[in-house]
């Protein structure tokens, strides 16, 4: 499990703290919540950009001000022992060397922890703080992260792990025949390498992804070890995690070497009843202006133009996320719902599982999705920080640790031994 709050009107919940994104002392208290309930990993997403919204409504969001991933995560790594430190490095404007050396520096850094969100960039605006005057088009981007995964870890893999032999005699600090040039010519990058850092203490930082479009799903299959995705019901569940472990196999990876954690934006209560009164009180701070340009940003195209008492209408293709895009076309269809009522819904809690009611009922749920093939872990994401993240550690933990569903220490050091993920051998200097 790894955390998150998504929902615009987090910051507004009576007893949230408005600056909890923002706030080291807020962060390093939530890394160690995370450790005591024995999370996964502390996942920090990342954007390279301002969110390409009206001003009306990004005056709004907690979004505009948050510390750099890997900045951040170093911090916190020296405050917590056995936590995973999941960071988003974007392939489409950043460049292979920069991520390569700043994961591994962090993998050393918390003992082997570190973890990569491969993405894609989706917001137009940052491709002109990169001095670009138009976003990169989808599929180039796409492209481009596939080679961009190639030479990321052909990088963590220059130096063999016996490499550095540090001999105070002789002198001689490393054997140059354990040591790679990568000279990667390919099209869309050119890397000389090697990394000037040694290998990472997992071999590779954990590599994972949350794209869910075909693209998305196929660059998870041949190089994702946890995907994030957003499913809204068990039988989605089911064929995305049937679907993505199926390629798997058609290339030559074993599903067990892939953990898919749908989202989970859980609501914790003493009754049924006073949960779902919670997730009305957080909807209500939901403002117009905030889930309109949520909306148009999900779309692709402005969705204050419609007729927002009226369905839907036909959005043409865009360069913006495809796989969000068709989810939301879908629940308006299947739900007739107009245009103001889905910007509600992205403004909230979209996107992802609603887990609404007592800790049995929410036991009860996650139980289910985990023993028929739908997850194999959840993204949990709390209504408000730090009253939703305490009451799921302190009171749904334990009711998932009674039934065996979950672990009451970790396994290991490494967020690799604790995910149940192997080590990658390296691919320039196997073992015999």
């Amino acid at each position: 499990m790894r955390p998150v709050s998504i929902h615009t009107a987090a910051w507004r919940y009576p007893g949230a703290f408005p600056d909890a994104n923002f706030n080291f002392a807020h962060l390093k208290r939530f890394a160690q919540t995370l450790e005591r309930g024995r999370f996964d990993a502390f996942f920090m997403a990342d954007h390279l950009a301002l969110l390409n919204m009206p001003m009306q409504a990004l005056k709004r969001s907690a979004t505009v001000t948050s510390f750099d991933p890997l900045t951040l995560l170093p911090a916190l790594a020296v405050v917590t022992e056995r936590l995973g430190l999941i960071a988003t490095a974007s392939t489409t404007y950043n460049e292979p060397y920069h991520v390569a050396r700043k994961f591994a520096s962090l993998d050393h850094l918390s003992g082997g922890r570190a973890g990569w969100n491969l993405v894609t960039s989706g917001n137009p605006h940052e491709a002109m703080n990169f001095g670009l005057d138009e976003h990169v088009e989808h599929s180039t981007r796409y492209r481009r992260a596939r080679e961009f995964f190639d030479v990321v870890t052909g990088l963590w893999d220059s130096w063999a792990d016996d490499a550095f032999i540090r001999d105070v005699e002789t002198g001689i600090y490393f054997d140059p025949d354990r040591l790679h040039v990568l000279n990667h010519k390919g099209r869309d990058l050119s890397v000389r390498g090697p990394l000037n850092i040694a290998r990472p203490i997992q071999g590779w930082p954990v590599i994972v992804q949350a794209g869910s479009s075909e693209a998305g799903r196929q660059i998870a299959a041949e190089t994702a070890e946890v995907v994030f995705t957003g499913q809204n019901n068990l039988a989605d569940g089911q064929r995305f995690y049937a679907d993505v472990k199926g390629r798997m196999e058609k290339v030559g990876r074993s599903r067990d070497h892939l953990k898919i954690m749908p989202g989970a934006f859980v609501v914790v209560g003493d009754s049924l009843d006073e949960a779902r009164e919670k997730k009305v009180r957080l909807d209500a701070l939901v403002h117009p202006d905030s889930g309109m340009a949520s909306l148009s940003v999900q779309l692709g195209h402005d969705a204050s133009k419609f007729d927002l008492d009226g369905p839907l209408p036909e959005i043409p293709e865009s360069n913006a996320s495809k796989s969000a895009r068709e989810k939301l076309i879908l629940k308006a269809k299947r739900e007739n719902l107009t245009v103001r009522q889905l910007a509600q819904y992205v403004g909230g809690s979209y996107g992802t599982l609603e887990m609404i009611g007592t800790p049995a009922m929410i036991a009860d749920q996650m139980e289910e999705w985990l023993v028929t093939e739908g997850a194999d872990g959840f993204n949990v994401m709390f209504p408000y920080l730090p009253g939703g993240l305490d009451e799921f550690v302190d009171r749904v933990v334990p009711e998932l640790q009674r039934r065996g569903l979950f672990r009451k220490d970790y396994e290991g050091r490494t967020l690799r031994e604790n995910l149940g993920l192997p080590r990658p051998a390296n691919r320039f200097f196997p073992k015999p």
